[in-house]
This record gives structure tokens, sequence and C-alpha cells, in this order.
């Protein structure tokens, strides 16, 4: 046997991983500038039956990420499906933090299978990909993975994702996690569009995103600028 090759072989299998990840681009912030945001099925019918966080929590999340966008100019794409004959239109607050963005209502389980919901993500001429949405494990995962084949990078919002149950949950993330997908929060997205507190035209209006949104954080947030800190 020519153990010598085989060796050589596993070698430059390892290296070429190696190269591979240390040239990821998920290394990369996201910026205000190569970023998109797309929301799937953020629609009654599906937040009904979602047991992994409360309907509130994820509502409240949805929104005030969907207001940082447009406060900092992330292009947004919203799809629902069926809208009109079963699951009802996208969530109301989030629908009214984006008047100007009108959903793209399509039959098929996988948005990536209706043709203008890619087009609008090609559209943009960006390659991260922020997705949230209903349910994690069909309609979050199936356009990861189309994305992630099509060579975009995909960072799935976990905590504006929701399932039937746990397990579903769980293994929706796992799966996308496992293809290349990286799990991030709302706020940690939202603070690496800021990326400095000194960047004044952004800084203001997100607090006020914050203080309604952000939870403890953004008490937090809400009593250094009522006490004056930091002027």
């Amino acid at each position: 046997m020519n153990y010598p090759s085989k060796y050589a072989a596993v070698v430059l299998l390892a290296v070429f991983a190696f190269a591979k990840v240390a040239n990821a681009d998920i290394r990369e912030p996201l910026t205000p500038e190569n970023s998109v945001l797309l929301y799937v099925d953020l629609q009654p019918q599906y937040v009904f039956t979602v047991n992994t966080t409360d309907a509130g929590k994820l509502i409240n999340n949805a929104t005030g990420l969907a207001k940082a966008a447009k406060l900092f100019n992330v292009p947004t794409i919203f799809t629902t499906i069926s809208a009109k004959s079963f699951a009802g239109p996208m969530f109301a607050k989030v629908q009214s933090a984006r008047p100007d963005v009108t959903p793209i209502d399509r039959t098929s389980i996988n948005a990536l299978d209706t043709p203008e919901v890619l087009a609008a993500i090609k559209a943009t001429g960006r390659k991260k990909i922020v997705i949230g949405g209903l349910w994690t494990d069909s309609c979050v995962v199936l356009p990861t993975l189309g994305l992630l084949k099509r060579g975009y990078e995909v960072y799935v919002v976990a905590d504006v994702a929701g399932d039937v149950d746990a397990e579903s949950h769980e293994r929706g993330m796992q799966r996308m996690i496992q293809a290349g997908a990286v799990p991030v929060t709302w706020l940690p997205v939202i603070l690496e569009w800021q990326k400095d507190w000194s960047n004044k035209a952004t800084a203001g209006p997100l607090a006020e995103i914050a203080e309604e949104h952000g939870g403890t954080w953004g008490q937090g947030v809400f009593y250094v600028r009522s006490m004056g800190i930091g002027k």
C-alpha cells in the first residue's frame, strides 16, 4: 500500500479546507454597504403554531431589525406565501415599519423557486444575505441552502425565526450551519451596521430603535440618554 501518497492527499485536503476558511468572507463584518435583509413568511398563519419563542418577542425583533435596515439603507426584501388565500399578510408591525417594501407573494415553499424573489436579491448586487422567517426548518432552510449553493453568504437571524417545536427549529438551524450559514441574532447585526458610535447620523436614531425594541439593553440605552451620560 502506498501510505505516503495517501498521507499527502490528506495533507492537501486539510490545507485546502484551511485555505477556504481563512479566505472566507464570513469573517468580514456586516456593513450597510454589503448586506441585504430578507424576510420570509412572517405571517399570522405560521406564527400561530410557533412554540420555540414568544410570538410577541419574535415580532418585536423582526420589527426592530426592519427599522434598522431602513435607517442604514440596507436593501430589504419581503416575501409571503399565499397571503390572500391562506397565511395572511406580513406582520402588521413589520409592514408598518417598512411601508416602502411590497412583499412578493408566491405559492412555492422555497422562496427561491419564485423568479421574482431571486431577481430581487440579484438586483442588489450584494452577497451577504441576512434572513429571518417562519418556519425555520422549511421556509428559512430552503432558500438558505439555495443561496449558499449560488455563492451567497447567509446570516440566519435565529431570534427572528421559529418553528412548531424546539426539535424542528434546532435541526433547521443545525442543517443551515452545517451547509455554511452563519447564525446571528438581531441586536449584533444592527451593531455591526452602526460600527462606531461616532457615526452621528445613525447613532441617535439607532438608540431610539434600541429603546423601543432592545429589551433590557434598550432600557440601558434609555437610561444613558435620559441621564445625559457621555455628553
